[in-house]
């Protein structure tokens, strides 16, 4: 093994009440994927953010080339070659995805901004990563998966020595990873030292080289990249887990959600569906297939321009979020932090959004009943925490997506539309979110699930549902599908099709 372009040696941090890292070492060595390995709230945000310059380290010490440095700041990182691909996006969402890739150095000729300059290089690194994007599109017209695909050109653009993605397939379908995993080697191959977090077992092997596991802010392990899943778990979590999937069927009642030829131009295209009561019903498609927007559509956040969307035999009036909540329907958004949460608020709060309207008598919140509700559903969920006035941007991915979940068993929803429901959670929280899954369809609930992890959607759906361009193109048993059949059907051309 070359010697390590990074090493850390005995990093600890410490936050209020917590021990974040306690006594952890890396190395980083050049041409090596380097897999960091652990539950969320192990210490791996922690760590790549002491190495990237967010955090400073209580203890220990950092070396490049195997000379002590101080990286106090960003531009301190960057200075000494380190890279970083946040789980979070580091976007602006007003500029352009061109000007959010040379943000801080644009070209310049003669003093001024070179704007043709600056589209043609954010063409070449957007051709890069394989994105056909529009360089002048402002990033907030992107989908997540597209926002992450910017990111990642962006820390190409900075020719990095040591590059750390934090989940950069969270949002990815697969075909989008494995093109990402073509990059990623052809980086390795240049002698660049990768640091790559992932909560996607089958992934470990398939990109990396060592593996380190991290468990309650210590490194527990460091072992090949080939070892077993179910060693891997262990490590991890400290225990087996029987089951990834643990999908239970639910007796079937009702239709509760019915899509009628929803359509909206240049998105979706005469999308028709039913999610009976007990039903889990999986939506899958690669990148752009239409699946969120038909989910935002449902719901009432996004308009459409024809169909129809009934609850409970209730017809919706299009774009009525209000309406949509009031028959019962619940949305969990694919982005928690930005759609989901108000990190500033505590989790009692954020439990309560979705009823305060009700608990509000002339002007007046039933704080005592919004706190009653929530509690019960934090304790029905076993959210870790400090107690409901922990604010819920200090909780853990896994831990934050349950009090998204939560906020809608406070309001009793019939259906629940579930959008990438286990990004960026690990392995063991996931289990708890499936086994969540489970007991709102034992309890007559329906659920309509999109995910972009085709294991997920084969192991925790009743049926699939399959979207190309914009349109409905197939429907399968999930007990007798596979990876490859989705995969066909992902692909399919759609004649004619109107959507992106």
């Amino acid at each position: 093994m070359s010697e390590p372009i990074l090493r850390a040696e005995g990093l600890r941090k410490g936050f209020p009440g917590v021990q974040a890292l306690d006594g952890v070492d890396l190395s980083l060595c050049p041409g090596e994927v380097h897999v960091l390995l652990g539950e969320n709230g192990a210490g791996k945000s922690t760590l790549i953010k002491m190495l990237s310059g967010a955090y400073r380290p209580d203890e220990g010490r950092v070396l490049m080339d195997g000379r002590q440095v101080d990286i106090r700041t960003a531009g301190d990182a960057q200075r000494l070659g380190i890279s970083t691909i946040y789980q979070e996006f580091n976007l602006v969402p007003e500029l352009s995805v061109a000007e959010n890739l040379s943000l801080g150095r644009p070209p310049r000729r003669f003093g001024l901004i070179d704007k043709g300059a600056m589209v043609r290089q954010a063409r070449e690194l957007l051709a890069r990563v394989e994105v056909d994007v529009d360089p002048r599109t402002p990033v907030a017209r992107l989908g997540i998966a597209r926002m992450q695909m910017v990111e990642i050109a962006k820390a190409l653009a900075l020719n990095a020595r040591v590059l750390i993605m934090d989940e950069p397939t969270a949002v990815l379908t697969t075909s989008e990873v494995d093109k990402l995993f073509v990059l990623v080697r052809q980086l390795r191959d240049e002698g660049v030292a990768v640091a790559f977090i992932t909560h996607h077992l089958e992934e470990i092997a398939a990109i990396g080289d060592r593996v380190t596991v991290l468990r309650d802010g210590r490194s527990v392990a460091e072992v090949p990249a080939d070892t077993a899943q179910d060693e891997l778990v262990r490590l991890m979590v400290g225990r087996p887990i029987d089951q990834q999937f643990p999908r239970r069927p639910a007796e079937l009642g009702e239709p509760l959600l019915k899509v009628t030829g929803l359509s909206r131009r240049g998105a979706f295209d005469d999308v028709s569906f039913e999610v009976r009561a007990g039903e889990v019903v999986g939506i899958s498609g690669l990148v752009g297939a239409g699946r969120t927007e038909v989910a935002r559509a449902v719901f009432g956040a996004d308009r459409y321009d024809s169909g129809e969307v009934t609850v409970r035999g209730r017809r919706l009036p299009p774009h009525d979020v209000h309406a949509a909540m009031e028959a019962g329907l619940g949305l969990v958004p694919e982005d928690r932090k930005g759609q989901g949460l108000v990190l500033t608020a505590d989790i009692g709060e954020n439990l309560g959004l979705v009823t305060l309207r009700d608990a509000t008598r002339a002007g007046f919140v039933d704080r005592k009943g919004q706190r009653t509700a929530a509690t019960k559903v934090a304790d029905q969920l076993a959210i870790r925490m400090t107690g409901l006035n922990q604010e819920v941007r200090t909780l853990s991915g896994g831990n934050q997506q349950k009090v998204v979940i939560g906020k809608w068993l406070v309001a009793d929803a019939h259906v629940l539309i579930l959008d990438e429901p286990t990004r960026g959670i690990d392995v063991g929280a996931k289990v708890e979110i499936y086994q969540l899954v489970n007991e709102l369809t034992d309890s007559g609930r329906a659920v309509l699930m999109i995910s972009s992890d085709l294991p997920e959607i084969l192991g925790m759906s009743d049926r699939i549902l399959v979207m190309a361009r914009g349109r409905l193109v197939g429907e399968l048993a999930a007990g007798e599908a596979t990876q490859d059949d989705v995969m066909a059907l992902a692909v399919t051309e759609v004649e004619g099709s109107r959507a992106r």
